[in-house]
Formats: structure tokens, sequence, C-alpha cells
């Protein structure tokens, strides 16, 4: 028998030394906490091109993928003809909204700016005209006026303060230019190398881990794609459509602004269950000031769009992708804004979706091995007669 030599460790030793030098190292992370976040955060600008790369690969994967195996699968370089067509694609969405949507949401938004004090008047005059044809207590209704046309006020010197900083305004817009156009390239390297990617990943995978377990992770990633890519590309279909209904609506009804207040509506709808609230609100303000019964048309065309996407699009597009029930999507929207802000509103569905998935499977295993169905009633043991096993009758 080989002699272990001093400096040797065994398997439970060298467990106990890595638990210490992990613990040595959140100790020191948590007393340090400015610096790791300084050093996170440059790290992360460092890398954010490829970051964005991966995002951009990543909502681009499944059209590839579609034209990859529908349109060019006969040809000999459809990976590179799915990638150039979906690139194409997406160049000529944003020179529409370049050129169609964009011009006149900044037209709406430097209109607005230049009428600010004509709506605020309007609207002073609205509330004293209700004020003496209702009789109504003045005070507190006319303090209330008062403090929202001072936020509105504020909100209007400030954007007209930033305008002259178009200067600094440019050079991010610079420095956005070269990580976009980092990204992009980053992104076609990814899309085209997909398959080596993910067998070197896998490679990875099967070496720092055990071979038993390998299948399991791949398992849970190949479920946390699914989840996400459903999740993310219906949505993005769903805000789309969305917005597209209440520009033609709020047209329709003559509602001011409709362009801007139509991209809000279908932005902000990317954000499950309280997406409608955060959009409805800032339209609402603006129509108030412009045209109170136009405000309150476009509360109600709000409240049936939201209505109908939660009870008639949205289940057609995204159907049962995350299996998450209304308390938990509540949630995991909460829990998920709170912590990462707006990404975390957006990728906290899926993500709770499939911690949900695996915490259910662990415990319906656990209940196998306790003789306990998925429904929490206890499973009778198999029987020697040949018959079948008695089960305990269901209300």
């Amino acid at each position: 028998m080989r002699k272990q030599k001093w400096y040797q460790l065994d398997g439970r030793s060298l467990s106990n030394l890595v638990v210490v030098c992990v613990g040595i190292l959140l100790y020191l992370g948590l007393t340090h906490l400015p610096q790791v976040r300084g050093a996170i955060r440059s790290f992360l600008t460092v890398i954010s091109p490829f970051i964005f790369g991966f995002v951009i690969a990543y909502l681009l994967s499944t059209p590839t993928n579609f034209f990859e195996r529908k349109v060019y699968r006969r040809f000999k370089c459809r990976r590179g003809l799915s990638i150039l067509t979906v690139f194409l694609l997406a160049v000529a969405v944003i020179a529409f909204l370049l050129q169609l949507v964009l011009p006149q949401v900044f037209d709406s938004i430097f209109n607005l700016m230049n009428n600010m004090s004509y709506y605020l008047e309007n609207l002073d005059q609205l509330v004293g005209e209700i004020v003496r044809r209702f009789d109504l207590e003045g005070k507190g209704l006319s303090d209330l006026i008062s403090s929202y046309n001072e936020i509105i006020q504020k909100a209007t010197e400030f954007l007209q303060s930033a305008v002259p900083n178009l200067l600094n305004f440019g050079m991010a817009v610079g420095n956005g230019v070269i990580t976009g156009v980092t990204a992009v390239i980053a992104s076609i390297y990814m899309l085209s190398g997909k398959n080596r990617l993910i067998r070197q990943l896998k490679k990875l995978i099967y070496a720092l881990f055990p071979a038993n377990g390998v299948s399991h992770i791949l398992r849970v990633c190949s479920k946390a794609n699914q989840v996400f890519v459903g999740f993310i590309n219906g949505k993005l279909i769903d805000s789309a459509i969305i917005g597209v209904l209440c520009f033609l609506l709020s047209t329709a009804i003559r509602t001011p602004y409709a362009i801007l207040l139509s991209v809000i509506i279908g932005v902000t709808n990317i954000i499950p269950f309280f997406g409608p609230i955060i959009g409805a609100v800032p339209c609402l303000m603006i129509l108030i000031m412009v045209d109170p019964w136009a405000a309150l048309r476009f509360g109600i065309l709000v409240v049936a769009l939201q209505q109908f996407d939660g009870n008639v699009l949205g289940p057609k597009i995204l159907g049962d992708s995350t299996g998450l029930s209304a308390i938990w999507v509540l949630v995991s929207i909460v829990v998920g804004g709170g912590l990462f802000g707006f990404p975390g509103m957006l990728l906290g569905v899926p993500t709770f979706a499939v911690l949900y998935s695996l915490m259910r499977e662990w415990a319906d295993a656990r209940l196998a091995k306790k003789g306990i169905n998925a429904s929490g009633e206890p499973v009778s043991p198999p029987r020697t007669d040949g018959q079948e096993p008695d089960t305990v009758p269901e209300d």
C-alpha cells in the first residue's frame, strides 16, 4: 500500500479546505463591497460588447434556425444565408423605425415641451370650472393640481436644460455605436459558430462535473433555453402587436400624440402583469393636460387592450411557456424588479419558472421515495398476487 505523504490531502480534507477558502473570500467580499462592486462594474464594462452580442445572437437564433431548416435547407451554405437574411430583416425593421416612428416620437416630445405652459393653463381653467359648477371644496383640489403642475414644470425644465448637453450626448452615442458594431460582429461569429460553441461548452461541463450528473445539467440547460426563448420571443411579438393596435385605435378615436403613447404602451407591455399599468400612468398624465376627455377615452382603450392581451392574444402567443400561476408571476416580477430593475422584471418570470420546475421535480422525486404521489396522497406498495395495487381514491 502506497503511503500518503504529509502534503497530500484526501477528498474530505480537500473539501473542507475549499469551504474555508470560499468562506474567507465571501467575508472579504462583504467587508470590501464597494471595491468589489466597482471591480465587477469595470469588468462588465470591458466585456459589455460581448454581452450585448450574446443577447443579439440569442434573440436572432430562433429566426436563424427557421430560415436554416425551412427556407435554405437544400443549400450548402444555409447557415450563412440564414444569418444574412435575419440581419437584413433586422436592418429593415430598424430603418423603418428610424424613418417613420422615431421622428414622429421626437416631434411629439418637442411639441409637448413647447406647449406645456398652454396645457397647464387650460388644466387650471378646467379645474376652476369644475369647482364652480359642482360647488366643490377647491382648496385641496387646487393644492393637488398645483403639486401636479410643479412636477410637470420641473420635468419640462429638466428636459429643456438637457437639450444643450447634446455634445456629451453625441460622445455617448459615438461610444455606443462602437460598442454596438462590436456587439453585432460578435453576434455574427456566435451565430455562425453556434454548434462549435455548444460542443465546447459540453466538453467543459463533462470535464468539470461527474459523468452521472452531466445529463441532468444538460437537461436543465435545455429546459431553461426552451422557457427563455419561448417567453422572450413571444413577449416581443405580443408587445409589438399591442403597440400597433394601440396606435390604430388611438388614431381612430383621435387621441393626441398617438404615436408617442403607443410606443410607451408597446415598450412597457414587455413587462408582465404590471406593464400596462406602468405604461398607462405617464400616458394619462400627458393626456390630462392636453385633453381630459381624450385621457378618459384612452384609459378605456388601455383597459380593453389589457383584457384582450391577457385573455386572448397573450395565451395564443405565449401559451403555457412558463407554467406559473398568477401568484408566482407576481412574486417573480416584484422580486426581480426590486433586485435588478427593468431587466429583473422582464427576466424574473422565466428565471423563476425554471427554478420552480426544478424544485417541483426534486419534490416529486423525494415524495416518490417516500411512497407519496405528486398529489400528496400515499400509494400502496405493489401486490404480489398479480393484481393492481390499491390506491387511495380521489375525492
